[in-house]
């Protein structure tokens, strides 16, 4: 009986080696890159940010890769990245805005070019408020705006920048913590009746489409410089997926691309629906990145 169990292991074995071989040979003795384990996009629920991953996971997915995309704060997408238990971060701002960051995380991960130059991020009032043009006039308006500013997520650098400000500027404000979709939420219902709102803000943003706002003047530069929007990739990412980081190391965003891209998502309120559409409308330019 022992005899008889070996032997048919021991051909279960040979048949299983012999379709491995096969397999090996359709693919000339090499594992092909699309049969390797799904790509995993960590993004935030910034515009751009979902704008952009949406976008990549349509365009890797035709190429034939399986893309999941993974939401998480912005500091997890940082650890994620480095631990290796994501592939791309797909949002950092350099030099200025997610330092600390890099300076936690950057030994284990590999910065990617860059997508979108000159990012600007403050806080913004709309236009209508007349007299208040810097965060030095904002101490005037604290009944007018119940002494609070109305944020993003917490443990964004954005929120970490503007707890600066606050103690820097020396504010008379509290800096309320919510989502992006939050606080536009809070923005338009505002506008909508010309009432007093301050708000934390970052271009690209489809809101200065859609609305007449201003940054506040920061004559000490909290906030920062300039940045510009890169990727990240842990440190294998390059070696497994060579093609990809090709493609997106050519991809390139101006106003008017990404502003678009933005805004379509936003009309049509699905990023993914968005996204198709927006690439559809646009095959001459994504073609450039992936041929």
């Amino acid at each position: 009986m022992k005899n008889f169990s070996f032997v048919l292991s021991l051909t279960a074995m040979l048949i299983l080696a012999a379709c491995g071989d096969d397999g090996a040979e359709e693919n000339n003795g090499e594992t092909s890159s699309k049969e390797a384990e799904t790509i995993e996009i960590g993004y935030n629920n910034w515009a751009e940010n979902i704008a952009a991953s949406n976008m990549w996971k349509i365009l890797l997915e035709e190429e034939g890769y399986d893309v999941e995309l993974i939401n998480l704060e912005k500091t997890a997408v940082f650890a994620g990245v480095a631990e290796g238990d994501l592939d791309i971060g797909m949002e950092v701002w350099i030099p200025f805005t997610d330092q600390h960051h890099i300076e936690e995380y950057g030994n284990d991960f590999q910065t990617q070019a860059e997508w979108y130059e000159n990012t600007e991020l403050g806080l913004v009032v709309p236009e209508y408020m007349d007299e208040v043009n810097s965060l030095e006039d904002l101490n005037d308006y604290t009944e007018e705006t119940d002494g609070e500013i109305i944020g993003i997520d917490p443990g964004a650098s954005l929120m970490e920048l503007t707890e600066e400000a606050i103690e820097h500027y020396d504010l008379n404000y509290d800096l309320q913590a919510s989502s992006e979709q939050a606080m536009m939420t809070e923005l338009d219902e505002a506008y909508q009746n010309e009432e007093p709102i301050v708000v934390t803000l970052w271009s690209p943003h489809w809101a200065f489409a859609d609305y007449d706002l201003k940054y506040l003047e920061e004559p000490d530069t909290v906030y920062g410089e300039a940045d510009d929007i890169v990727y990240i990739s842990n440190d294998g990412f390059e070696e497994e997926y060579s093609e990809v980081a090709e493609w997106m190391n050519n991809w390139k965003f101006d106003d008017e691309s990404l502003g678009g891209l933005m805004s379509t998502i936003n009309e049509m309120d699905d990023p993914e629906e968005g996204a198709q559409a927006w690439i559809e409308e646009n095959r001459d330019l994504v073609e450039e990145w992936i041929n």
